[in-house]
């Protein structure tokens, strides 16, 4: 498996080796001594496994989870292809506001640590994402930011939830005392 690390503080992409043959495909998206040795640390304690599948053009995020104690995610993409993108939304960071992509597909994986937003592109029908989480659902706790106006690389017509699509701005997030802290 490779490992690198992405531009904002804290994310990994990870590339999981495939073998083939003539029966199908064998991988692992996720590997404890890779994780541990690229990270500095041993993937959180999983509280959650959920999936998703989206048409093409859906756009799911900015999302985070309020903090303390926050939401750390290990997210791969078995079928299909996403854009994942990674925002840094701690107040006071000196990457505020920035933000990294990876294309996920064949099983590429990407740890996002808590404090940071996650969104993702579908690029194609039916693009499935598989997510580990250190924490369970608690929907007072999820939070939203507007997509818009971080220059994002978003579809031209996107396809956002009702929830995503009323999102506010990331600056009257700060402005609300909505966001994590660095």
């Amino acid at each position: 498996m490779e490992a690198r690390q992405l531009a904002v503080g804290g994310a990994w992409a990870f590339t999981p080796e495939r073998h083939t043959d003539d029966r199908g495909l064998f991988t692992s998206p996720f590997e404890a001594d890779v994780f541990a040795a690229a990270v500095g640390r041993p993937l959180f304690p999983v509280a959650q496994a959920s999936t998703s599948v989206s048409a093409k053009d859906v756009v799911r995020g900015v999302h985070y989870a309020r903090t303390e104690p926050g939401c750390a995610k290990y997210v791969h993409c078995p079928r299909g292809r996403v854009l994942d993108i990674i925002v840094d939304l701690r107040a006071g960071s000196p990457a505020f506001g920035q933000w990294d992509a990876v294309e996920l597909a064949d099983h590429a994986a990407v740890y996002i640590p808590a404090g940071l937003g996650h969104a993702f592109v579908a690029l194609e029908d039916d693009s499935t994402v598989c997510y580990l989480l250190s924490r369970g659902y608690v929907p007072a706790d999820e939070l939203a930011v507007s997509v818009h106006g971080l220059g994002l690389p978003l579809p031209t017509t996107p396809r956002l939830s009702e929830r995503d699509r009323v999102a506010i701005p990331l600056e009257r997030a700060l402005a609300g005392g909505l966001l994590p802290t660095y």
